[in-house]
């Protein structure tokens, strides 16, 4: 009688110590033996599509789990479910082993060189959808969309000569996104990636290290990260050219260096000039300690920009320079700022890689006086200083640079590149505007996508960074501060309300 006893409290403590189900568990417990019999099915072809190590390869199978609970949750029957993640989509990706690796296009070269003190040229690119983020249809989204990206599924390495790209067949997991945006990535770990996936409450970012690419190539992985987010949520549309069909076959096109389309021309391009004047305040050690975002309404905004016969980046342009001038002590000099400009314009082409180079916009401090008269020299500078000419010019002149460095070992291209990049690049300029224009999506994504922002990382030395991009009717402007002056946004902000703009203005926590 006690042994029987025993037994019986023994069979009770190992019941109360059993782990509880899953999720996972608790769905295949409720299905029929047919539809037992297809996730068998299911998961043994996932598993022909994966050649990683066991606990990668866990890791994915986690992420199909998930998503099949998240279906079932939501009434999404199973075998609708099991058709949206077809392992198929995986292509043969993550079962062939890593041979491809990429030569860094002209652009990239200067960004694992100028690398200084924790600084990293990164930037990131966020689209704000009609509900909250679900974690795990983002997660399959990426997992299904990173082939479709080979030179992004990579990790920088040094060479002799260059740093290159080396192909990463790994598990990129999407992230819960952090205080601070546009963190350096570690890049000297081991398989470590030069991008990321990050997600808070209905905004859906892409963070990159600018020498996988420019912010135009990011947009087409951001559009097309997004158009698989939504066909596993039962959204159908049609691939484009700029929002792709993930089962696509990547043409190397898409990721050659573009640099070599110009002509040789030797003449002038402004590619060094004298220092510019620095906006006040002092350097943070946290960068960027604060994003401050506006966002206008783009018809209004263009609206305006004609009204003075100028383009909506010269308008812009124009408030930067008054509110440059307020922000700092200097009663004389030169203020200058950067304007990316996008070589897709001159040379059609598909290369989701860097494929930019610049101009700088300088007016003498007191020149900036009257808006209408600002407007007019920011438009005749930029006509002249971004046209195919001089742009050609200075694409001939990186060219010629790379290939006078392109025997100089690594280890002695490094320092200098620090140096030429901090007092010779940083300093001419006294800020940035970036502008990435109207960005248009598939009318069954539009309807989705209630606005995307842009938002660069910090410079050396520069106080603040500007970024643009129009999307459903709203023009976002994401100003990257390395101080705490208020000076240069309340300016800004107050020249807005001048013009007679509503002006939506949004910031981060102080970091």
């Amino acid at each position: 009688m006690e042994r029987i006893e025993k037994k019986q409290k023994m069979k009770k403590m190992k019941k109360t110590t059993e782990k509880p189900l899953s999720q996972f568990q608790i769905l295949r417990n409720s299905l029929s033996d047919e539809e037992d019999g297809l996730l068998e099915s299911f998961f043994k072809e996932l598993k022909s599509h994966i050649f990683l190590s066991r606990n990668e390869r866990a890791s994915f199978y986690k992420d199909f789990e998930n998503a099949l609970c998240f279906y079932s949750s939501h009434s999404v029957t199973l075998t609708e479910s099991l058709r949206r993640l077809d392992p198929e989509n995986l292509g043969g990706f993550y079962a062939r082993p890593p041979v491809l690796w990429f030569a860094l296009d002209d652009a990239a070269k200067i960004y694992p060189l100028s690398m200084k003190h924790g600084q990293m040229a990164v930037f990131r690119l966020s689209a704000y959808i009609d509900g909250p983020v679900v974690p795990e249809i983002l997660q399959i989204a990426l997992d299904f969309t990173i082939k479709r990206f080979p030179s992004f599924a990579t990790t920088v390495k040094k060479g002799f000569f260059w740093h290159y790209l080396d192909t990463c067949k790994r598990h990129f997991l999407i992230e819960d996104e952090s205080p601070i945006p546009c963190r350096p990535f570690p890049i000297g770990r081991s398989g470590s990636q030069s991008f990321r996936v990050i997600h808070f409450e209905n905004r859906i970012s892409v963070e990159f290290f600018h020498v996988l690419t420019d912010g135009n190539g990011g947009l087409v992985f951001l559009k097309t990260l997004i158009g698989e987010y939504f066909r596993l949520l039962g959204v159908s549309f049609s691939p484009s050219d700029d929002v792709l069909d993930v089962n696509g076959q990547p043409s190397e096109s898409e990721f050659s260096n573009e640099f070599h389309k110009t002509c040789d021309d030797k003449g002038a391009s402004g590619f060094f000039n004298k220092s510019a004047v620095q906006l006040g305040g002092k350097l943070s050690s946290a960068r960027p300690c604060r994003i401050v975002q506006f966002r206008l309404d783009s018809d209004r905004l263009c609206e305006k920009a004609k009204s003075y016969g100028v383009t909506v980046t010269s308008y812009v342009l124009a408030l930067m320079f008054l509110a440059n001038k307020s922000a700092g002590d200097e009663l004389r000099g030169i203020s200058s700022i950067q304007v990316p400009v996008n070589m897709r314009r001159y040379y059609p082409s598909k290369t989701v890689r860097n494929f930019a180079m610049y101009c700088g916009i300088r007016i003498p401090l007191e020149e900036i006086n009257e808006l209408s008269e600002v407007c007019n020299m920011v438009s005749r500078q930029l006509s002249e200083k971004s046209s195919k000419l001089m742009m050609d010019r200075m694409m001939s002149e990186t060219g010629h640079l790379v290939q006078m460095l392109r025997f100089v070992p690594l280890s002695i291209k490094a320092p200098v590149a620090k140096v030429i990049y901090g007092f010779a690049g940083d300093n001419v300029f006294s800020n940035t505007l970036s502008n990435l224009g109207l960005v248009s999506l598939p009318y069954e994504l539009q309807k989705h996508v209630i606005s995307m922002d842009f938002v660069l990382g910090t410079a050396l030395n520069n106080r603040a960074s500007c970024a643009l991009v129009t999307c459903s009717g709203i023009a976002t402007l994401s100003i990257s501060k390395m101080t705490y002056d208020p000076s240069f946004e309340e300016k800004l902000y107050s020249l807005l309300l001048d013009e007679g703009f509503c002006v939506e203005a949004a910031g981060s926590e102080e970091a």
